[in-house]
């Protein structure tokens, strides 16, 4: 079946097209259409009424919504949380663990290889291992009970169940290095984070394969003049992406301006970081067996008062940015899909152009989800 989708702001990577058109065959995109050329016949026209036409949002980092967690183990709860990413135009999504028991992480792989077999909202490329192999000195909000040293083969066995991604470890730990290594040659992304690696530390790890740091600034070794660690490292070094939680409280609007002034567009990768408690009211709530509290929606460890995740909907992150550095969406866009597409070897995801998978969102001019496709059906659409 053929759906046209006309009169769109069509926003991808390099690309801006006002009052543009979009055909689609099946799942794929066909072509684009630029304004005041014919359009061709389809089966299904859809008016997008000059709102903005973006490639679907890759969410690499996500933990959970609608009250439900990645670690609950449970089918249901990957369907809400899966179901809740959609409504916010995330059309793939990384269900991303916590530093918990080794059973836990194979329960939490089986019920990610279930939810595969039938995919009902966002689509799971596979999982993000945030831990457990961090720095017990750098835990923030993950249970420093269950840190362990970097164990290639308990991933392996996790890899073998469902698709392991991306992971977060310290690469300043006894091992790592030889885990990225490992690591990196199955296809897995790996990434800092929860880390008090150096400067030489991180040069080590991205010798062995390092491609991420994980929510950069928070949890990892700060900029110095004397030894710039890990935040200084990601603004040096133009090869490595971050991903960014663009919440304007993880970081602050300044350091914001700050990263996406000085990074290549094409190294940057935000991401929600989203806990249980998104799409939910504030109030208490649990991350992984710790208490957190939720206020003003910003979640919060009950006891230290740590920054635990976020209750950030993707495209209201984006709107963040584009408000604060007032960089062009084009350009912008390039971090909603498209660096995490490639970085994790989905290469027909990411860009509206002919031949990619037909997974968009339409937003408006608020950032609002009004319109998401996935493999070119349209699988919601705001009431």
């Amino acid at each position: 079946m053929k759906t046209l989708i006309s009169n769109a702001h069509i926003i991808s990577p390099g690309v801006d097209i006002v009052g543009g058109s979009v055909l689609v065959d099946g799942s794929r995109i066909v072509s684009v259409i630029q304004p005041g050329d014919a359009l061709p016949q389809a089966d299904v026209v859809i008016d997008a009424q000059g709102q903005m036409l973006m490639p679907g949002f890759i969410d690499i980092h996500s933990h959970g919504a609608g009250g439900c967690d990645t670690c609950d183990a449970k089918l249901e709860s990957l369907h809400t949380i899966a179901e809740c990413k959609m409504k916010e135009g995330v059309t793939s999504w990384l269900p991303t663990t916590l530093t918990l028991a080794p059973q836990t992480l194979v329960d939490v792989c089986k019920t990610v290889a279930e939810y595969r077999k039938d995919m009902k909202f966002a689509k799971v490329p596979g999982v993000h291992l945030e831990g457990p192999f961090i720095n017990p000195k750098c835990c923030g909000a993950q249970n420093p009970a269950f840190v362990r040293m970097p164990d290639f083969e308990e991933v392996a066995a996790l890899h073998a169940i469902t698709p392991v991604k991306l992971i977060s470890l310290a690469p300043e730990m006894p091992g790592a290095d030889d885990f990225i290594q490992k690591a990196s040659a199955e296809g897995m992304t790996c990434s800092a984070g929860h880390s008090a690696a150096t400067h030489a530390d991180f040069t080590k790890a991205k010798a062995a394969g390092l491609k991420h740091l994980t929510h950069f600034c928070n949890q990892m070794s700060p900029l110095h003049h004397r030894e710039i660690g890990l935040v200084g490292s990601g603004l040096l070094d133009n090869d490595i992406k971050i991903e960014i939680i663009c919440d304007t409280i993880h970081l602050c609007p300044d350091m914001l301006e700050t990263v996406f002034t000085t990074k290549p567009a094409e190294q940057m990768l935000m991401i929600t970081d989203s806990l249980s408690c998104s799409w939910m009211p504030d109030g208490p709530g649990d991350l992984g067996g710790l208490p957190i509290v939720v206020k003003g929606g910003v979640a919060r460890l009950a006891e230290s008062g740590n920054l635990a995740g976020s209750t950030l909907r993707f495209a209201h992150g984006l709107r963040n940015v584009f408000e604060i550095t007032g960089i062009a969406l084009s350009e912008l866009v390039k971090a909603t899909s498209w660096n995490q597409a490639q970085s994790l070897g989905l290469h027909d995801l990411g860009k509206i152009a002919p031949g990619f998978t037909a997974d968009m969102v339409l937003l408006d001019e608020n950032f609002d989800t009004l319109q998401v496709y996935i493999d070119g059906a349209l699988v919601w659409e705001q009431e």
